[in-house]
């Protein structure tokens, strides 16, 4: 990426995952002059979480203004999306007032990543559907009038339909039944249990209830189902099926709820761009329910949505 020179105060675009977190920088007329990575975050809730929060903010800010050279420009506004917050929740509040701390800031938005990816992918005022599978999943869309709907992502305890957390649960789920005699042991159960370095049905147990396995622990067996279903295993195969089916249904949902008849559709997150039979599964019902129905790549990414976002906030 080839860099500019500011001339005035900076926005700032946080795109805030749980490993890492970029920052990017630009002027006020959107040319970008910056980007640097820090740590991760966590949910604002748990234990360490706010601490993370800020952490997260001020290592890629420093990261981007020691690349760009910009130790002592002003920041004008800054946004930042992670997953977790909720609009207009005790949580968006607490990370405004965390990232208002972080930045020295007052102009600042915190919101979902989800929402900063469709600002990313979509223009103001260009209708469109933004998916995203990874470690969880959810859809938002936009309509012409800006108006906007989503559906799923309502945290992975009750809501992780068509991830690759949902993958891997499922998954494990499958194993268990096999192991017990209710359903005949193949081949499948093999080898979630070596990817996991288990042998027992209680280590398993004692292995999914720590705290550190967590929905990460659950979704690095994604590709492990999706190996095996490629190899013909029917039980890995209807695992994906479904996923597929689910991420098919947040889309179909979002559509009708903003009257979207053909649709134009942004998919990212490791598991839609990696998991082929998941994608599969997911565009056949699509064409059966949205025929009309147009994949197209972002115009941008979650760190251009948060600058356009932050843009807003500086006019």
């Amino acid at each position: 990426m080839t860099f500019t020179s500011p001339t005035g105060g900076l926005l700032a675009g946080f795109d805030a995952g749980q490993t890492h977190t970029r920052c990017r920088l630009s002027q006020r007329d959107g040319r970008v002059v910056a980007e640097g990575e820090g740590s991760g975050v966590s949910h604002l809730g748990s234990e360490q979480g706010p601490e993370r929060f800020r952490q997260a903010l001020q290592s890629s800010l420093e990261a981007a203004r020691r690349q760009g050279g910009l130790a002592l420009e002003p920041l004008a506004a800054a946004a930042i999306g992670a997953s977790g917050i909720e609009q207009d929740s005790p949580t968006q509040r607490l990370g405004t007032d965390l990232a208002r701390q972080a930045l020295g800031l007052e102009a600042v938005l915190v919101t979902g990543d989800e929402r900063t990816a469709l600002a990313g992918a979509f223009a103001p005022g260009q209708a469109g559907i933004s998916l995203i599978s990874g470690t969880g999943a959810i859809a938002l869309g936009q309509n012409e009038q800006g108006r906007q709907h989503r559906c799923a992502g309502w945290g992975w305890l009750v809501d992780g339909v068509g991830s690759a957390m949902d993958i891997g649960r499922d998954g494990l789920a499958i194993s268990l039944r096999m192991v017990d005699g209710r359903l005949p042991e193949t081949g499948f159960k093999a080898a979630l249990w070596q990817a996991l370095g288990v042998q027992q049905a209680h280590e398993l147990k004692a292995l999914v209830v720590d705290p550190g396995f967590g929905a990460a622990g659950f979704a690095r067996l994604a590709p492990v189902v999706h190996q095996q279903a490629l190899t013909g295993d029917a039980h890995a195969q209807s695992v994906l099926e479904h996923a597929g089916d689910e991420l098919a249904a947040m889309v179909i949902g979002v559509a009708e709820a903003l009257e979207l008849e053909a649709p134009a559709l942004c998919c990212s997150g490791g598991a839609i761009s990696h998991l082929s039979l998941l994608r599969q599964a997911m565009d056949r019902l699509l064409l059966e329910r949205l025929p009309g129905l147009r994949h197209v790549q972002p115009q941008g990414d979650a760190c251009d949505g948060a600058l356009r976002l932050a843009q807003a906030l500086s006019n």
